[in-house]
């Protein structure tokens, strides 16, 4: 790991534990539409992908999507970050990385993540923030993480990107870079981590 220069962390399920404030919003948008509340299957997909990819999913009937745009319009995400619960280890983690290593995040998040590191107290510890918004093709293409090489001039394998999910697996290898799995034994990655505190020790520190 002598040759890192950049962390790069996934949010959902990484930085934070959003289990139940992506299943309030979710099952929100469904009860209101008359639907089942999600189903475990269904909570997997849309734990993983962007707002726009999840809705398409729940709704495939052109009517109940249009709907539920609406509705998603009309809702105050912002309401819920309270439900999400930092990653114990995240705030020690980057106070021992930085400044010696850069630090960004990479999130198929779209316009809550500034409010997410504002209301939890992460207002500048990263370097670099890229959500969906911000490339043409969200994970599990390579785009977000290609952004971050891009913006630091750094080949691949001067960084590691930490996940929890497929579609991070599937973008870290599409980008080259060395992927540090997150409590999903599952997953094919160079390290596999059960709490971010491990990673002070690959790191060397």
């Amino acid at each position: 790991m002598k040759q890192i220069k950049v962390v790069a962390f996934d949010c959902d399920g990484v930085m934070f534990d959003t289990d139940r404030s992506n299943q309030m919003y979710y099952n929100k948008i469904l009860t209101q539409l008359g639907q089942p509340l999600l189903s475990r299957a269904q909570f997997d997909y849309v734990h993983m992908h962007t707002v726009d990819a999840a809705l398409d999913f729940l709704f495939p009937e052109p009517g109940l999507r249009i709907e539920a745009e609406v509705l998603r319009k009309e809702m105050n995400y912002f309401a819920l970050i309270p439900y999400m619960q930092i990653e114990p280890d995240l705030k020690p983690l980057l106070a021992q990385l930085r400044p010696r290593w850069k630090t960004a995040i990479a999130t198929n998040r779209s316009d809550t993540m500034d409010r997410v590191l504002q209301e939890h107290g992460l207002e500048g510890c990263f370097d670099l923030v890229v959500s969906a918004r911000d490339v043409p093709h969200p994970k599990p293409h390579p785009d977000p993480l290609l952004k971050i090489l891009e913006h630091f001039q750094i080949p691949p394998q001067a960084m590691v990107y930490v996940g929890d999910s497929s579609l991070d697996e599937q973008a870290a290898a599409a980008a080259g870079i060395p992927f540090i799995a997150y409590n999903n034994p599952a997953l094919s990655a160079q390290y596999h981590i059960r709490r971010l505190g491990e990673i002070i020790g690959l790191m060397g520190i």
